[in-house]
């Protein structure tokens, strides 16, 4: 964690912070990254935070997301690295979503590292926290016991 991410956390605690978008401007990101239906999160002194949602769900900002039901990340000022619950659909296709990141919040750019590629968005796609729907979508167990997402047919 950085010194920075540890001052801001001394100076305002969890308890003064009352969601996880208040968290994240905090940290120098937009409000806006997790959907509504957070239940829950948790930011541990490594800077580990654990996001719940109500259950697994689909957003849209440029293009649709999928939110697994828990959302984890490395969290720095400008920064959630090592991302896990968090696909990015891009040419029908869904990837996981890696890192996001804000290097100069004047550019009114946002970096999503997509792993075969880096994506910036426009800053103001995130100002709101995006209503998460579940419909059209079904998690199925695969032959190995995994998470398989499988979606149906709705645009």
């Amino acid at each position: 964690m950085s010194f920075l991410t540890l001052f801001l956390l001394l100076l305002f605690p969890l308890t003064a912070i009352s969601s996880i978008h208040d968290l994240l401007q905090s940290q120098g990101l937009p409000a806006g990254l997790f959907p509504e239906s957070v239940k829950t999160y948790s930011l541990d002194q490594s800077g580990r935070l654990e996001v719940h949602l109500e259950q697994p769900c689909l957003a849209k900002f440029e293009t649709r997301v999928y939110f697994d039901s828990v959302v984890r990340a490395n969290l720095s000022f400008g920064g959630l690295k090592g991302l896990e619950g968090l696909s990015q659909e891009e040419l029908f296709l869904w990837l996981p979503v890696k890192d996001i990141i804000v290097n100069d919040p004047s550019s009114g750019l946002i970096l999503f590292d997509i792993g075969v590629a880096h994506k910036q968005l426009s800053l103001s796609l995130f100002e709101d926290p995006p209503v998460c729907k579940s419909q059209g979508m079904v998690l199925k167990k695969d032959g190995r016991n995994k998470n398989k997402m499988d979606f149906q047919v709705q645009r």
